[in-house]
């Protein structure tokens, strides 16, 4: 692997930094707020299924999550929700977007440790605003090359990148905490990737099949990869 690859793009929500946790704890507060109208568990589905259906509008990220608590609430309760509950359902919207970032273990150390060799890329999904801020107050801008802040990942949205660097995907290897967008869609279009497992993800991004490819690498940690291109 180590004299094909000449690029390396890391997913940034858990993999680079805390995120999924955050939203975890968002959706508990959400939930407690209507335990009143059904149990928190049904909340919890509800604002899924909420989700899923305004994914295709709002794509991924705080902005579209708020969104979805809302008009969630306002469905379970048969419109009644107070706005007083609406406002508390922004607060925890604006607390979400004003959270530190708390950097992953080994990551500082494992971009030092690549930058120089490779070209090294940010590849992900979310809000492009916040991406953005996320990315300026970690510390970590200056080791990337290329910011790439994506509505989607899949395989047409890779191409695009690939493209944009001039890279061919035998040079290409990514990083990331989700098999099903990080993983799959490079393995399929002849590139390179590595699993980095997080405690928690979310529902939408969790994919049980375990893989096998001769260009897939599972790993425990993110410094691991140093291994593999050192």
């Amino acid at each position: 692997m180590k004299k094909d690859i000449k690029i390396i793009a890391f997913d940034a929500d858990d993999t680079l930094w805390v995120n999924e946790p955050y939203f975890q704890e968002a959706e508990k507060q959400f939930c407690a707020l209507l335990e009143n109208y059904h149990p928190q568990h049904t909340i919890s589905q509800e604002l899924f299924k909420t989700e899923m259906k305004n994914l295709h509008l709002y794509g991924y990220g705080i902005k579209g999550f708020l969104l979805c608590m809302i008009e969630t609430a306002n469905r379970v309760s048969d419109r009644t929700v107070s706005l007083n509950v609406i406002d508390k359902i922004i607060e925890i919207g604006h607390d979400l977007l004003q959270k530190p970032i708390e950097l992953l273990p080994g990551v500082s150390e494992t971009l030092e440790a690549l930058n120089g060799d490779f070209k090294l890329v940010v590849a992900t999904k979310g809000d492009l605003l916040d991406q953005k801020r996320k990315l300026k107050n970690s510390g970590l801008e200056h080791y990337f090359h290329h910011i790439e802040i994506m509505s989607e990942k899949k395989e047409s949205d890779y191409q695009k990148l690939f493209k944009h660097l001039d890279c061919q995907p035998e040079n290409f290897l990514m990083l990331g905490n989700s098999i099903k967008s990080d993983i799959i869609p490079v393995l399929e279009l002849g590139g390179n990737a590595a699993h980095i497992p997080y405690h928690v993800t979310w529902t939408h991004e969790q994919h049980e099949t375990h893989l096998k490819h001769e260009n897939f690498i599972q790993l425990k940690s993110i410094n691991e990869i140093i291994n593999y291109l050192k």
